[in-house]
């Protein structure tokens, strides 16, 4: 393992929230995270506005606002 210090952790915190590491450097971060409460604080924000962020992606706009949307888009390539 590599050492792993707040400033890595936080610049690949994305990528690791994602799986987008490789598997190493996912060990690495995780054994940070275990170690530093700032950086695990940092680490629990982003799963919550992640999760936050996938549930919101499920929902629908309502049947009006969508006509509206798609007949507004049809004005604009008439244009």
């Amino acid at each position: 393992m590599t050492d792993c210090g707040c400033n890595k952790a936080m610049e690949e915190l994305e990528e690791f929230l994602h799986n987008e590491l490789s598997a190493e450097q996912c060990a690495d971060i995780r054994e940070h995270l275990a170690n530093c409460d700032h950086c695990s604080a940092e680490h629990l924000v982003g799963i919550t506005l992640t999760t936050k962020v996938k549930e919101a992606c499920q929902e629908k706009a309502p049947d009006q606002l969508r006509d509206m949307i798609v007949g507004s888009l049809a004005q604009l390539e008439k244009s």
